[in-house]
């Protein structure tokens, strides 16, 4: 009787935590999403959805497919809107400009669509979260599920873009499920399986055009997964009916892209493109953006009809030219033209949680000892595979390095993997379980002292959220999402008066809108500290008083605000 009362009370336990975990994670994700002004990226997805409704063209933003803005603009057309539709045409990208030109037309009004939108992808981030959870614990148990669920939930990076309308989380959400049914069918390749696999491989390809990898990816991992050693390598009958199956997959998922292209520009030949990127165009010399062409004219393969989109392709040959630029990037106080190999490296050594990494660790040391916990050793390989992939992959693109979001698709497989230990420590070792409860703990209260400036997050060993400017801006720190809380600031203290306010993002999310309307700080790249004292005196160059200044206005690579 005492048995079976214990068995009941654990599986009530390991019901009621997802639940509560959830619960959290959803009220944690509402409340930031309220909390926040508008950041860049997101004025232009806002803009770039709604017209993908009004026109059913899909021309901006065509850099990420319109799957996530789409369905998160579905709310701002049930509460209204205003618009116009003129963009500044000498803009290459005129979605930014439409999204400055929909903040001032709705004025303060636009806080709140906003935050319908971010709401209507809050989904998103529960779905990734309950396939970690049930993911993990198909593999290594229910408390190991509970563990990865809870990884997900306090992940400060996860709740930083779960709150935004950008498309890395649903591609992070989206991906995991994808490849947990691929991984479903690698188990049991029936047609059923099939079809789940396709369409969510097709899904996947409308969330961010990184996953296209993916394609290339499922044939290796399905060859290693038959044909590796220790492994029941099915008849060649079996194998010939599988490759059948991965080629269903690829063309169902091809024609389900299509579907949310709205066939635009499907089949187009691909000598009919113009392109402007090095790769596509042919030209090896310089960027030409106001004479496009294209290498592929003349030879046969330019006569063959491209199964994909146009605004699909184009868009890969816009983050081609962004690449090919080699824009400007940040890392530690530096500035250079392009990237460096190692930025997603460091930046996920200090954006992660230090628990977090303590736990991965364990739970790698564990695995490489061979310990029987972390089941067939082929499961641990497909899960950190398409982490390890995705982080080289965005690594290897060195053009620019601006945002730690692009590595966030790897995040759910590691934390998956790491849930591992827990069953690990469960049966064996009582001092490794009360060091996964030390590091989870602090993981989630190093989180929790962040919330709900989840965005601007660092570890402790980067001096945390406070010092984090110093190593990585853009996304990773300022994204211009603090300006709501400039305004409460100010409101909550009548009596004080700004001198000055320089903000990086301005030219997008006006600060007039919410009520701000300080002008900029006096700008002088040859200014020193010193002087500065001397020219306020005689009443010339920045009076005394008070500054608001955002970091990425006061990392200015011009040293425009370096005095400061």
């Amino acid at each position: 009787m005492r048995d079976e009362t214990l068995i009941t009370n654990t599986d009530f336990h390991n019901r009621i935590v997802p639940i509560v975990l959830l619960s959290v994670h959803t009220t944690l994700l509402a409340y930031s999403s309220a909390r926040h002004n508008p950041t860049i990226d997101e004025a232009g997805h806002m803009v770039a959805g709604l017209s993908h409704w009004s026109f059913g063209h899909f021309d901006l933003y065509h850099v990420n497919p319109p799957l996530v803005r789409m369905l998160a603009t579905l709310p701002v057309m049930a509460a209204g809107y205003e618009e116009r539709w003129v963009a500044d045409a000498r803009f290459t990208r005129p979605e930014f400009d439409l999204g400055r030109e929909f903040i001032v037309i709705n004025g303060p009004r636009v806080v709140w669509l906003f935050t319908l939108a971010r709401w209507a992808l809050i989904p998103f981030s529960l779905l990734g979260a309950w396939v970690c959870w049930i993911w993990a614990s198909e593999l290594y148990g229910r408390v190991s599920g509970n563990i990865a669920l809870c990884l997900w939930c306090f992940s400060p990076n996860i709740l930083a873009y779960g709150q935004l309308i950008v498309p890395d989380m649903a591609a992070t959400a989206v991906g995991l499920t994808a490849w947990y049914v691929f991984w479903k069918w690698l188990q049991v390749p029936t047609s059923r399986a099939t079809i789940f696999a396709a369409v969510a491989l097709g899904v996947l390809q409308l969330t961010k055009m990184t996953w296209i990898i993916v394609f290339g990816l499922w044939p290796i991992v399905w060859l290693a997964y038959r044909l590796i050693p220790g492994s029941v390598c099915p008849s060649a009958r079996c194998l010939r009916r599988e490759l059948a199956q991965l080629v269903v997959m690829v063309v169902a998922a091809i024609g389900i892209m299509n579907v949310g292209y709205g066939f635009e520009g499907s089949f187009q030949r691909l000598d009919r493109f113009k392109f402007q990127s090095q790769a596509l165009s042919g030209n090896s010399d310089s960027i030409d953006i106001g004479d496009p062409s294209n290498r592929f004219r003349g030879t046969w393969l330019g006569r063959v009809p491209v199964p994909l989109p146009e605004n699909y392709v184009l868009g890969i040959d816009t983050q081609r030219v962004d690449f090919d630029q080699k824009l400007w990037s940040y890392l530690r106080g530096s500035y250079q033209r392009g990237g460096w190999w190692y930025y997603y490296l460091y930046a996920l050594a200090l954006k992660v949680p230090l628990g977090s990494w303590c736990l991965l660790g364990l739970a790698i040391a564990l695995c490489v000892r061979g310990n029987a916990s972390c089941g067939h050793w082929r499961d641990e390989v497909f899960l950190l595979f398409p982490a390890i992939i995705i982080i080289a992959f965005v690594s290897s693109q060195t053009g620019f390095n601006h945002h730690m979001r692009y590595v966030l698709p790897a995040f759910p497989f590691l934390m998956v993997f790491t849930s591992s230990v827990v069953k690990f420590a469960s049966v064996r070792q009582r001092a490794v379980r009360v060091i996964c409860a030390i590091t989870l703990t602090w993981s989630m209260l190093s989180t929790i002292s962040a919330y709900p400036h989840n965005l601007s997050y660092f570890n402790e060993l980067a001096g945390g959220p406070r010092n984090g400017h110093f190593h990585l801006l853009k996304s990773n720190a300022d994204w211009g999402q603090d300006v709501l809380f400039l305004k409460r600031w100010l409101q909550q203290r009548p009596n004080v008066e700004l001198s000055g306010f320089a903000y990086e993002y301005s030219d997008v999310f006006d600060p007039a809108v919410v009520g701000i309307t300080v002008q900029k700080p006096p700008v002088d790249h040859r200014w020193s500290r010193i002087d500065v004292v001397k020219l306020a005196k005689n009443n010339v160059g920045p009076l005394p008083g008070l500054y608001a200044v955002s970091v990425s206005a006061l990392h200015d690579r011009h040293l425009r605000y370096d005095y400061l």
